[in-house]
């Protein structure tokens, strides 16, 4: 039996063990920083962003990490994915297809336009998972970022 809830202030050690394995799967791991604390104060206290947890036979195996987004030309807002992640283990049971379908009926529910996520682009059974899904890429549009240190050049005129 396959389950998604909405991820509560208690579950903030097993949202950032998820990350961890994230980050591990992604050969990312030197990149967390985050903390319980970090997650608290940025998902529950600010509430700038939102989680759903995968629940397989009552046992926690995977989870979503999404907020807002707007788009200027639809005057709408949507909603990005920032992760998802299921437990190695847990792949291929339909997991993955139920966070995606509680996500969809957020956005239907809320009258969202649309639901952007990015995936790197060597990692193949994500890619087909999502097309599956009906998921299709944007070659058009390259992702960017400004990091910390950009941002801070930036903010004092540095640049």
């Amino acid at each position: 039996m396959i389950e998604i809830k909405q991820a509560s202030e208690k579950d903030l050690d097993l949202i950032l063990s998820f990350i961890k394995k994230l980050a591990e799967y992604e050969k990312l791991s030197d990149c967390v920083v985050a903390t319980t604390e970090l997650l608290k104060e940025w998902l529950f206290e600010k509430e700038k962003a939102y989680v759903l947890i995968a629940y397989y036979d009552f046992k926690p195996v995977g989870f979503a990490l999404y907020f807002n987004n707007f788009s200027t030309f639809l005057g709408k807002c949507g909603i990005y994915l920032e992760d998802l992640f299921v437990d190695s283990d847990y792949r291929g049971l339909g997991i993955g297809k139920a966070i995606f379908y509680e996500l969809a009926k957020i956005a239907y529910e809320n009258n969202y336009e649309r639901i952007d996520f990015c995936c790197l682009n060597d990692n193949e059974p994500s890619l087909k998972f999502y097309e599956k899904i009906g998921a299709f890429r944007q070659d058009d549009w390259g992702m960017l970022r400004l990091d910390k240190i950009g941002i801070d050049k930036l903010a004092n005129k540095k640049i």
